[in-house]
């Protein structure tokens, strides 16, 4: 059976740059975020890899990218995810930072999908990451599918294997740090990837220069997605407090130690 996966991926700034909240006009932002490197988000990464994988063990599937951001930043990220694995991109113009509403996200991912021409629902697996290094509400996938109207939903997925009557065997994290494998029928479904379990692929010039010729047509033709983030206050956005508190003390048992830490956590 073929497939037609739509992958929900964010872009987020390098995770090796210092962050630093501020309030800017429009609402909380991060200090010079334009300015920042960014990439494309971890846990979806991990999405977008396991859909080209599984495109590519089922002829005729089709990999889509949709991806909400600035318009510079998306091309800035794409021209190093397009090298990875054979993909179409629907660009959204937008804001990338944490700072946004859950649930208007997921109305402009939702109706961008719905947009794709040809999409055959029959045939359609909604990936994207379970969690987000920026909006990391957990929810916006979740109410992205609801929007399309798919009610089979997984999250926490691990691994995925698909049978050849199209069915699916799905490996999910539940709590307790175990698994459960679940069983659906077929498409359509979705599902929040965690870690997965396929390394990053190598860069591929050849991919890289298939993936352009429709990457900036797809870029240029990004739609505006305005989210007012009516209702949505913030009172104040601050770094973390670091705190550190050294003793070098020698000859004390393991038990004091125990009994010393847990009554520092207390207080």
């Amino acid at each position: 059976m073929d497939y037609q996966i739509v992958v929900c991926a964010g872009i987020v700034p390098d995770p090796l740059q210092t962050l630093e909240p501020v309030a800017a006009a429009t609402g909380p932002a991060l200090k010079n975020e334009m300015m920042l490197p960014a990439v494309l988000d971890p846990w979806a990464s991990h999405a977008l890899y396991e859909a080209a994988i599984l495109a590519k063990n089922a002829p005729g599937s089709k990999v889509w990218l949709v991806s909400l951001g600035p318009k510079a930043k998306l091309q800035q990220v794409m021209m190093t995810v397009a090298q990875k694995v054979p993909f179409e991109l629907v660009a959204l113009e937008g804001p990338a930072s944490g700072f946004t509403e859950a649930a208007e996200v997921a109305a402009a991912l939702a109706e961008a999908i719905q947009a794709i021409p040809g999409l055959d629902k029959s045939k359609l697996l909604v990936f994207g990451g379970w969690e987000s290094a920026s909006r990391g509400a957990g929810a916006t996938l979740q109410m992205a599918g609801e929007r399309l109207g798919i009610t089979e939903q997984f999250q926490g997925v691990d691994q995925l294997v698909a049978g050849a009557d199209g069915s699916l065997e799905i490996l999910e994290r539940i709590e307790g740090g175990r698994h459960q494998v679940s069983k659906c029928a077929g498409p359509p479904a979705l599902l929040g990837w965690a870690t997965g379990s396929l390394p990053e692929p190598k860069n591929n010039p050849q991919i890289g220069m298939a993936n352009m010729r429709a990457l900036m047509p797809a870029l240029q033709k990004a739609k505006p997605a305005k989210l007012a983030g009516e209702g949505l206050k913030f009172l104040s956005v601050t770094l973390p407090k670091q705190l550190r508190a050294t003793q070098i003390v020698k000859d004390k048992s393991p038990d004091a130690i125990a009994k010393e830490i847990a009554e520092w956590i207390k207080t």
